[in-house]
């Protein structure tokens, strides 16, 4: 797996950044963007203050924040070299975990000695995102399966996450 660093942490990356309260951002930034974030550079890892996360030019950071968290508010976010890992379009270091109570599916990238199987590339994992998204949120697919939604949701979502086997022909051997 590659090192990352202050020198090539930015390129072509997915990340989840934790939110910080208590950083006070150093007036001698290590860098300064274009659209106005910042950054400070320690051996542990990033500090980045940013009122933008997600795609981050050709990056996918993402910011776990704190409930009261606003979308365009400014926050300082903190990642260790650590977790950052390349998305490319080879790759399958990435697997979905799903929480069948929230109705909510995320990207996880792979940890060491992780066992989950199996692993998709960061656009395979995103495609079955949007697919499970809609799987929650409507309900006239499950209209024609035995089981009640909830129970036919988890069926197909799990079998859905566990192979590489697309929905209809999950749907059809239902």
């Amino acid at each position: 797996m590659k090192t990352y660093n202050k020198t090539n942490f930015f390129k072509h990356t997915f990340c989840e950044f934790k939110q910080i309260e208590n950083f006070e951002f150093p007036e001698d930034t290590n860098y300064k963007s274009k659209s106005e974030s910042m950054y400070f550079y320690t051996k542990e890892g990033v500090y980045r203050k940013s009122n933008h996360w997600g795609r981050v030019a050709n990056c996918r950071w993402k910011l776990l924040a704190n409930e009261d968290y606003k979308n365009q508010q400014i926050v300082i976010g903190f990642a260790k070299w650590v977790d950052f890992y390349p998305i490319n379009s080879i790759e399958k270091i990435f697997f979905i975990d799903v929480d069948f109570d929230k109705k909510t599916a995320i990207i996880q990238p792979k940890k060491e000695n992780e066992t989950k199987n199996p692993f998709f590339t960061l656009t395979e994992a995103q495609q079955k995102i949007k697919q499970i998204s809609i799987l929650f949120k409507e309900t006239k697919w499950a209209n024609y399966f035995e089981d009640d939604i909830d129970t036919t949701r988890y069926k197909v979502i799990t079998e859905f996450i566990n192979t590489n086997k697309t929905l209809q022909q999950i749907k059809r051997e239902l």
